[in-house]
């Protein structure tokens, strides 16, 4: 079998941290935070790494942080010994600003067939408010 109908119990927030390192995800300060059986979580930081020029989040960053957190949570629930998931299609709207603090994302699978997935990927500020709402459609590779 190489799908999982949910992300495994016994997986903690350090195994997912190893994804991190030596990736975009370590530039831009992005680190996961909570893992569930259908969702997993991760903050990043609004600063320098991901302001645009008018000293706002970037809406790139943004969906930087939703792909990564989407990516690796596609990454529990498949066998990597047979499957690897790649990301498909993304989409993002951007609701509100923010200037400074950290961002909070919640990848919550909707789909989760034998060879796509489906995230719904929400962005709140530090006043939980919501800052970009994306949905990451992952396709699922045999090796």
């Amino acid at each position: 079998m190489y799908l999982y109908k949910m992300i495994p119990e016994n997986i903690t927030i350090e195994q997912i941290q190893r994804f991190v390192p030596e990736t975009l995800m370590e530039h831009l300060g992005i680190e996961f935070t909570e893992v569930g059986s259908d969702y997993l979580c991760a903050t990043m930081p609004v600063d320098h790494r991901t302001h645009q020029p008018f000293g706002i989040l970037h809406g790139g960053a943004s969906v930087a942080l939703a792909e990564s957190v989407g990516s690796a949570a596609s990454t529990l629930i498949v066998n990597t010994d047979t499957h690897y998931p790649v990301g498909l299609e993304i989409n993002a709207n951007h609701v509100r600003p923010v200037r400074e603090g950290k961002v909070y994302a919640k990848a919550c699978l909707i789909h989760g067939g034998r060879t796509s997935h489906i995230w719904d990927i929400r962005i709140t500020d530090e006043r939980q408010k919501l800052v970009c709402i994306c949905r990451l459609t992952m396709a699922i590779i045999q090796k």
